[in-house]
């Protein structure tokens, strides 16, 4: 059980001014006061600085947030295991997890699959969202992991591979590629600002001196399928992640015609709060999900 001090904190944390944090709380302003000087005391440091008219963290007080933050999501989900127990439930919470919506469409469908194979009784409740999204809802505890492509901090954050993944090139009838300058001449089709796959491409186009705008134009849209169906229909190129487009590839619908300078490989990551109580069980669930599917029963 945390200390009522600690729900205080973190609710400065969240609100960003004492005011917010006592609205939410229902207490006094003094009082959300008073259990900061309190922690302060404790920890024998400043946790929060004025900045404006609100408050931010101090290095010390990002370490403590940190660890709270964990702490509280952890509670969270021991406490809903344990009235579970109590009232002598079979049904256990659900697992909660989150999916960047390049394994959300193409990654995750096969390995929920196989997991209510070997779970019948498991409730999945997933969310979708590009991995700054989900790490914010991993933070608020409205979900406890997430399977995430783009970049994300490991001071915060633990982590284990789920897969390698090939990042391809792909249009609509073959062109040349031999270098990432022959497909400059093309029109660039790919998601929006924010997306993993978006900035994966953009990092290593950084790393050639490169950016989108050297292409011949730019679509940008926040659809897979959208950015699939234009290349196919011939309006440009697009980078995808080869998962995404096995079907179209093995179909002849697209064309692989990724350039022999730009070979790239990136992490499908499982990614959880540094600190938490459920490591353990996230890399045995990671490790189940990795090993052959169970056979469908008869």
């Amino acid at each position: 059980m945390l200390d009522y001090r600690v729900h205080t904190f973190l609710a400065v944390c969240r609100a960003g001014t004492f005011t917010r944090a006592a609205e939410e709380l229902h207490i006094s302003q003094p009082a959300v006061s008073q259990h900061i000087r309190q922690l302060e005391g404790h920890y024998g440091c400043a946790l929060f600085i004025k900045a404006g008219h609100g408050m931010e963290l101090t290095p010390a007080g990002q370490t403590l947030y940190q660890a709270c933050a964990c702490a509280e999501n952890d509670e969270t989900r021991l406490q809903a295991e344990i009235e579970a127990l109590a009232a002598a439930r079979s049904e256990r919470p659900p697992l909660r997890l989150g999916c960047t919506r390049t394994i959300a469409d193409y990654a995750a469908p096969r390995l929920l699959a196989a997991h209510l194979t070997r779970h019948p009784d498991e409730r999945i409740l997933m969310r979708t969202g590009n991995t700054a999204e989900l790490v914010s809802l991993i933070d608020r505890g409205e979900i406890d992991f997430a399977l995430v492509e783009g970049s994300f901090d490991r001071a915060v954050f633990d982590s284990a591979l789920l897969s390698r993944e090939p990042f391809v090139a792909v249009a609509q009838a073959a062109v040349p590629h031999r270098s990432i300058s022959e497909l400059l001449h093309h029109r660039l089709i790919l998601r929006e600002p924010g997306s993993g796959t978006r900035e994966i491409f953009e990092q290593h186009l950084a790393a050639r001196n490169r950016s989108v705008h050297d292409f011949a134009g730019v679509i940008e849209l926040a659809s897979i399928p959208a950015i699939k169906a234009c290349v196919a229909a011939g309006a440009g190129v697009s980078f995808l992640y080869r998962v995404a487009v096995e079907d179209e590839l093995a179909r002849g619908e697209l064309v692989d015609v990724t350039p022999e300078d730009f070979t790239i490989e990136h992490d499908f990551s499982l990614i959880w709060q540094r600190g938490s109580r459920y490591a353990k069980r996230y890399r045995a669930l990671l490790r189940e999900w990795l090993s052959p599917s169970p056979a469908p029963a008869a």
